[in-house]
């Protein structure tokens, strides 16, 4: 493929320009540098402990939650759970009655992303259903249940 356009004088060839770049990196490996150093010269440092002793993380007191309040969060409220086969699965329809592990007046689960952090009972406000928490789930008792 051909190109009939003449080219200007004072224009850089892209082609050139990349082949410039290779002939300059092959020079100076041969001269003993190291990629991304300028001479042959420099050294690498280790690194020690103590190089990072003027180094504090931020507070916890000073960490900025703004960019996490808005991000959403699926929550549900459990009131029990059961497995049974897919056979009986497949039985179920309108009517159908199925057993709960639970005892009636139990406490339900709040779930957030399916993580427990609360249990609470059922309340009916304004023709709706509602949930009243009764036992919040502290963040290192949460953390103690993952592990």
């Amino acid at each position: 493929m051909s190109n009939d356009k003449t080219k200007d004088p004072g224009e850089i060839d892209p082609n050139e320009a990349i082949a410039d770049a290779w002939a300059a990196a092959l020079e100076e490996q041969k001269e003993g540098g190291r990629p991304g150093t300028r001479s042959g010269t420099e050294e690498i440092r280790r690194m020690s402990p103590e190089d990072f002793t003027g180094t504090k993380p931020e507070p916890v007191s000073e960490v900025n939650l703004n960019m996490v309040l808005d991000v959403p969060v699926t929550i549900s409220m459990e009131i029990g759970r059961t497995k049974i086969p897919i056979r009986n699965l497949l039985q179920l329809n309108q009517g159908s009655v199925v057993e709960l592990d639970r005892l009636a007046g139990e406490p339900l689960d709040v779930l957030v992303n399916g993580t427990l952090i609360a249990h609470g009972e059922v309340v009916v406000v304004n023709e709706k259903f509602g949930i009243r928490l009764t036992d919040v789930i502290s963040p290192s008792e949460r953390v103690r249940k993952l592990r």
